[in-house]
């Protein structure tokens, strides 16, 4: 029986959760793609504790004009400016099932450009 692609994404998901943890030191960056937003998570799974949060609804990224992966960019760079005046450097990129390809590389990108290392 072939799995929906929700199932598919939740079993991959828990793949990469197995081996992915979020330390104080090295949170999780974890992404989500709805079909309208994107949001992004740093993670620490040691203490259970989101350490900052960002999404493509946030009133500066909502604000500027573009398409979906422009703004997948914008929320890349907002999450790496969170993360740098708490101190973080690097992360591990949890990608949460999704395929390494449009909005979620983009993201990526994005953070990668506002310092992140991963």
């Amino acid at each position: 029986m072939k799995l929906s692609k929700l199932d598919r994404r939740r079993r991959i998901q828990k793949r990469v959760r197995k081996i992915v943890k979020g330390t104080p030191q090295r949170p999780r960056l974890s992404v989500f793609r709805s079909n309208k937003e994107v949001y992004a998570q740093l993670i620490d799974d040691v203490n259970g504790v989101t350490l900052a949060a960002t999404s493509s609804k946030d009133k500066e990224v909502a604000s500027q004009k573009g398409t979906k992966i422009e703004k997948a960019a914008l929320v890349g760079e907002k999450i790496a400016k969170l993360a740098l005046e708490k101190g973080i450097e690097i992360v591990t990129f949890d990608r949460s099932g999704f395929l390494y390809h449009g909005r979620v590389k983009s993201l990526a990108e994005g953070a990668r450009k506002g310092g992140l290392k991963f």
